[in-house]
């Protein structure tokens, strides 16, 4: 063993014990810094994580400590727009070499209470319901219109104030689509559905304001169709609005030093019949798509197929595409093995979801992992 490697292992071990011994003080917790942590890699290794404002810096220390340790490059927290907690949250981050990235809930705005002021701005249905009272499938799709000016400007609004809080790298919009017109084949049995058409309870945005607007556009109006589905206009005025609300988005953290990151469905023709989001087609620095192989009942080498798709829609724009799993759903050989298909396959990186939910022998496959290999 040389020098450097004897250092490294003892610096390692200096970590772990400061972050195990209750007798630690805070001040010397908080000393930890990066020079402790991996080098890091152009293949960049992502989190997402959902912050409290009631756990101590400490507990955030100890559970950074260890997201850097093990490989990880970049978290998305989710304050739920809580601008303080992620002003807090960002120089203990910041000690262990991790870049943050402000996760955000987009049209989809459960517990927002401002917007909870105002019915008008949730979306509805085609059989008439908003998601005000009604929201589809779960009790937390509380979907806006991404059409009407004052929800919109009000997400934006959001945008804005996550992306002027000191340190962090972007505001990652999730959640930038409709409701799901068809749900992951895994879900329907949960709620007992079969989804062979685009059924009217699960179909948005109806409301006053988007048929409206499109029967001025087309001279059409979609209340009127037999079988919306098949009609391209509003399909892709849908795909449309989504996409002005991501190119504001854009102009917004660029205005502010920032870049804009993005959470989408696994490629981008899936996108677009799922959820109506042809990200794409985006203004936007780099998608996340999640390739969440276990709701689709595929196997892991879906994962390669998936990646490479997006990365041949991408081929065209600087959209950087990074390769979202789902490691619940799976053994550490197959975390292995994704993260392999996702590098083979043109992804600039792997996001994990989430954090807390990956066990010691999965991280050892993250930590263990090549990133620079070809």
């Amino acid at each position: 063993m040389n020098k450097g490697e004897l250092l490294k292992m003892v610096l390692v071990l200096t970590l772990f014990l400061a972050l195990a011994s209750c007798q630690t003080d805070q001040k010397d917790k908080m000393e930890i810094t990066a020079e402790l942590v991996q080098e890091k890699s152009p293949f960049k290794f992502w989190t997402w994580i959902t912050a409290k404002a009631e756990r101590t810096d400490d507990s955030y220390a100890e559970e950074f400590a260890k997201y850097s340790y093990n490989g990880i490059d970049a978290i998305l927290i989710n304050t739920h727009a809580d601008t303080k907690l992620l002003s807090r949250l960002v120089p203990i981050a910041k000690r262990f070499n991790l870049e943050v990235h402000a996760w955000m809930f987009t049209i989809n705005r459960p517990g927002d209470s401002i917007a909870a002021q105002h019915p008008e701005w949730y979306a509805m249905s085609r059989d008439g319901k908003s998601c005000y009272d009604n929201p589809p499938y779960v009790g937390y799709y509380k979907w806006l219109c991404p059409t009407r000016e004052a929800s919109r400007n009000h997400i934006l609004g959001l945008v804005e104030n996550l992306a002027k809080v000191d340190g962090i790298a972007s505001v990652h919009l999730d959640y930038i689509r409709y409701s799901d017109i068809f749900l992951p084949i895994s879900l329907l049995p949960k709620y007992d559905l079969e989804q062979n058409e685009e059924l009217p309870q699960f179909d948005f945005c109806y409301c006053d304001v988007c048929v409206s607007e499109f029967e001025k556009l087309h001279g059409k109006n979609p209340r009127d169709f037999e079988n919306p589905g098949i009609d391209i206009e509003w399909k892709n005025f849908r795909l449309n609005k989504v996409k002005a609300i991501v190119d504001d988005a854009y102009e917004i953290v660029h205005e502010n030093n920032k870049i804009l990151t993005s959470a989408v469905f696994p490629y981008p023709e899936m996108a677009g019949h799922m959820v109506r989001q042809r990200w794409d087609k985006w203004n936007v620095d780099a998608v996340l798509p999640m390739i969440y192989n276990s709701f689709y009942h595929e196997d892991v080498e879906w994962i390669g197929y998936a990646t490479k798709q997006g990365v041949q829609d991408l081929a065209a724009k600087d959209t950087e595409l990074h390769t979202g799993i789902y490691v619940p759903e799976m053994t550490s050989e197959e975390v292995g093995e994704a993260i392999a298909l996702a590098k083979a396959n043109g992804a600039s990186g792997v996001s994990f979801f989430d954090g807390p939910a990956i066990d010691d022998e999965q991280w050892e496959v993250i930590k263990g992992f090549e990133k620079d290999s070809d």
